[in-house]
């Protein structure tokens, strides 16, 4: 039995929501929060609510047992990429580029724990 969270089209680079997406992986849900917790990253307080999220959707809609959920895939999709043009000298523009990003969290319960 798994349970998944999805958090869309949150305003961070893919690429950084990466990096701190990889230190909770396969983790106890417990763990991974307290790992996120004391991360200095500003995407570690965006994946920590998704992953509160999915261990209440496993406890509310599946009646799976909280001390037994652990990670079991997080993955973090590119979303739209929002453009924004900034002047530059001579009439000519500078397209700024605002990446978004899909987070998601899937939690299963551990056998025989």
């Amino acid at each position: 039995m798994e349970a998944r969270a999805e958090a869309r089209f949150i305003r961070i680079a893919p690429r950084k929501a990466r990096a701190v997406v990889d230190l909770v992986r396969r983790k106890n849900v417990d763990e991974a929060l307290s790992i996120l917790r004391y991360t200095p990253n500003r995407a570690s307080r965006i994946v920590a609510k998704v992953v509160q999220s999915a261990a209440a959707n496993a406890e509310h809609n599946f009646d799976l047992s909280r001390n037994r959920l652990y990670v079991d895939q997080i993955f973090v999709d590119e979303g739209p990429v929002f453009k924004r043009v900034r002047p530059r000298a001579r009439g000519r523009r500078y397209l700024i580029r605002k990446p978004t990003s899909h987070i998601t969290v899937i939690v299963r319960e551990r056998k025989g724990v």
